[in-house]
């Protein structure tokens, strides 16, 4: 399978990287960082579902509706983290102005869209079927 780099010519290197390299320097870290941000969001929404899980386990009533719960929740942490994902994308392909860049983001943001529309649809079917049989 091919590289997208070599499918998509590499332009100039960036103004920013030209004339402001501390600038680029430090905005590289802060997209970094939110990256990491993004991943501690997702992973203490595991921890919270995690815990709700085998809370819910041990329950004889309503362990539909806490099960149900605890998926919305998770739910939500994943979507915040997502959505802080493209942020940091969006900085990059900014640092960066390259054609492949900006293709690469695109269809990280395409992505991201699509899994963010149907997980969020889950998420209110389980809030409207939420108080259904098997509460």
């Amino acid at each position: 399978m091919a590289d997208l780099g070599s499918l998509i010519p590499a332009g100039k290197e960036s103004l920013l990287n030209t004339r402001f390299p501390g600038l680029v320097e430090v905005l590289t870290w802060v997209e970094a960082g939110i990256d990491l941000f993004a991943i501690l969001v997702m992973l203490a929404g595991v921890l919270r579902f995690a815990a709700a899980f085998l809370g819910a386990e041990r329950r004889r009533n309503g362990r539909i509706a806490a099960l149900d719960t605890a998926r919305m929740e998770l739910g939500r942490y994943i979507l915040a983290g997502l959505e802080l994902m493209i942020v940091s994308d969006i900085i990059e392909t900014a640092l960066s102005l390259q054609l492949s860049d900006l293709v690469f983001l695109g269809l990280l943001v395409l992505i991201r869209s699509v899994i963010s529309y149907f997980l969020d649809r889950e998420m209110g079917e389980i809030s409207r079927h939420g108080d259904g049989p098997g509460a």
